[in-house]
């Protein structure tokens, strides 16, 4: 028997503007290739996710911190859906690093995947087996536009295929628009 796969492009923190004059040619070539595009939130110009909108099959969005009213009159702060099976959830911030499984294993005791973003920090870990979410995926996929403190700016890739998780990816972005 065959699954049909659901290819995810994780994205959060764009900042256009300031971070960046536009999205990276490589971003809309991720956005063409994707079933479902998630935004985790800092897009800081509605324009973004109007063509976000436009070019994505489907299009999951939250707003972040730097996110002033229009959006977040369009989008909510957190997001939950399900994708093939696979229950997600996507925030932006997650307060610190440190204890950030067991807090949002608590938070979010009834889904498999929590996307989120704010650091501009890659991130992929598993809740442990302690927690109130066992096996929880937490993924923030940083940012193809401001990379801060990492060495490149990235986004991720993931496949949802027989109702799981699968193949999750860490791309660097090339920001040549």
């Amino acid at each position: 028997m065959s699954f049909a796969e659901t290819r995810l492009l994780l994205l959060a923190d764009t900042h256009i503007p300031p971070r960046a004059r536009a999205m990276p040619a490589q971003v809309w070539e991720e956005v063409a290739r994707a079933d479902v595009v998630l935004h985790a939130g800092d897009w800081t110009e509605e324009s973004v996710l109007d063509e976000l909108e436009a070019r994505s099959r489907r299009l999951v969005g939250v707003w972040g911190n730097n996110d002033g009213d229009a959006l977040r009159a369009r989008l909510p702060a957190t997001a939950r859906f399900e994708v093939d099976g696979v229950r997600v959830a996507m925030t932006h911030e997650t307060g610190a690093a440190r204890g950030r499984e067991r807090r949002m294993a608590e938070s979010f005791p009834d889904v498999d995947v929590l996307v989120f973003g704010h650091s501009h920090i890659p991130w992929d870990t598993v809740a442990g087996p302690d927690t109130a979410n066992p096996g929880l995926r937490l993924l923030n996929p940083g940012s193809p536009t401001d990379r801060r403190r990492q060495p490149v700016c990235t986004l991720m890739r993931a496949v949802v295929r027989g109702g799981a998780l699968a193949d999750v990816e860490l791309v660097p972005v090339d920001r040549t628009p």
